[in-house]
């Protein structure tokens, strides 16, 4: 009676066991990714509508010393790093003659006011101030207050008219001229933001719009471009004039979209849900087509969520078969594009039929 009831124990224990093993053995089936149950993570995809713009930045004003007439230099009153002001002395040439003629003039203009005709001193008046200037000619001053970039020059060289000895600057900010093209103008704005990168520098540095001109221009390449101006007011000193940068000018703020295959997406009385696949929980989402293979997630997951396989791809047939529909319903147009010409969000598929 003992053994019997022994037995009888002993075969339900083992039916018991062969029943918990099946079921644990079903659970690591149902949930391991394969190709009718892969697994899906969802991504976050940053959007940017900007215009893509290169170039190198310049002084906020800068002049290019250089003599007026010819000569000899008899005083350099400043060296390369100086900071002058508008007006400063930078050089002076040799002035002797001018001084001369123009105290020579004025002796006349003395004896003419006497014994002359007022139609002589007019004359003579009008002369004196092409004196006056061939005197201020022969000095070489700063137009506007910045710092010597560089000199080249000393007392005893001799210039000629027009030569350059060195380099006046502003650096209180830093200005830049971009091309844009004709189709990209209409996005632009003043005061627009622009990320600029230098390869002499880690950080993005921040610029804005200032302006541009109401012409475009034809390039050499046959392109019509409009010249816009870029002032950077913050920026640090190991960023100097003529430095190249890469950078964008933000038409609109950048926005994350989450971002999952079509195929992760299920649907019960045409409401959309998914399956986490850590621990099979089930969760209601909102979405909305995102392309032909995707959908973006309005609400439900906050990104890098894993989910398991809820439909399956279509069979090759029926993938070429809607796309020669899709094809027919674009008549020939392109994705859209964003503000720098790169891919964003394209519309189609993805939906449950309503």
């Amino acid at each position: 009676m003992i053994n019997k009831k022994f037995k009888i124990v002993l075969i339900l224990l083992t039916v018991l066991i062969v029943l918990t093993g099946s079921i644990v053995g079903l659970r690591i089936f149902l949930h391991k990714p394969t190709e009718a149950n892969e697994i899906y993570t969802v991504k976050i995809e940053t959007y940017e509508n900007i215009i893509e713009i290169s170039g190198t930045v310049s002084a906020a004003q800068q002049q290019t010393l250089q003599a007026l007439s010819a000569g000899t230099v008899v005083a350099v009153n400043v060296k390369a790093g100086d900071y002058v002001k508008k007006g400063d002395v930078i050089l002076q040439l040799d002035n002797t003659t001018e001084l001369y003629n123009l105290a020579k003039h004025d002796y006349d203009m003395a004896t003419t006011k006497i014994s002359g005709s007022s139609r002589e001193l007019q004359l003579k008046e009008t002369q004196r101030l092409s004196l006056v200037q061939k005197v201020e000619d022969r000095k070489v001053t700063a137009t506007f207050d910045g710092i010597i970039a560089d000199l080249d020059i000393a007392v005893g060289d001799s210039l000629e008219a027009k030569d350059s000895v060195g380099t006046l600057v502003n650096i209180d900010y830093l200005v830049a001229e971009v091309e844009v093209a004709e189709t990209d103008v209409s996005k632009l704005q003043k005061g627009q933001e622009v990320d600029l990168q230098f390869s002499a520098y880690p950080d993005v540095i921040k610029g804005y719009v200032e302006s541009w001109p109401a012409i475009g221009e034809i390039t050499s390449r046959g392109a019509t471009i409009v010249k816009v101006k870029i002032r950077i007011d913050q920026y640090p000193s190991a960023i100097l004039p003529n430095f190249s940068f890469t950078g964008k000018i933000q038409i609109e703020a950048p926005v994350d979209n989450l971002i999952v295959e079509r195929n992760a997406i299920g649907y019960e009385n045409k409401k959309a849900f998914v399956v986490l696949a850590k621990n099979g929980e089930k969760n209601d989402v909102q979405v909305i087509p995102y392309g032909k293979e995707y959908v973006k997630i309005l609400e439900g997951l906050e990104g890098g969520e894993r989910l398991l396989q809820q439909t399956k791809s279509p069979k090759s047939g029926q993938n070429q078969q809607r796309n020669n529909s899709n094809s027919q319903r674009n008549n020939g147009n392109g994705t859209n594009r964003n503000g720098n010409g790169q891919s964003g969000g394209m519309p189609g598929g993805g939906m449950p039929p309503m």
